[in-house]
């Protein structure tokens, strides 16, 4: 499972933002592991130095092996808050589309004899 972690300007892109990060998304999705090959996670603030409520926004992108791209953005007052909310996002997302895999809708077509 490869992880990808990029930030704005406005937030420090450091060792320990990373490795907290990964640590959650490895925690999180550790029984999908063999199913999911890439997280994209993106960090950004949108209102910079002005602060302001919900202004942490975090953006996941999940690929999972023969799964179209799940994408999800959560956004709150701090970096722990966004991430989170963007888990679990993506936790649900990634629930509905493993089960569609499995279970299409429709089903298979059945023929009933009427004799």
């Amino acid at each position: 499972m490869n992880i990808e972690i990029r930030t704005d300007k406005n937030i420090q892109n450091s060792e320990r933002l990373i490795t907290y990060i990964r640590e959650e998304l490895n925690q999180e999705f550790q029984r999908h592991s063999e199913r999911i090959t890439q997280f994209s996670v993106h960090m950004s603030d949108e209102n910079g130095d002005k602060g302001g409520e919900d202004d942490i926004r975090c953006m996941i992108e999940a690929k999972a092996a023969g799964l179209k791209p799940v994408v999800v953005t959560h956004k709150a007052h701090n970096i722990d808050t966004a991430l989170h909310g963007a888990i679990d996002r993506v936790k649900r997302g990634l629930k509905h589309a493993f089960e569609k895999n499995e279970n299409p809708r429709g089903g298979q077509f059945e023929v009933v004899d009427e004799a």
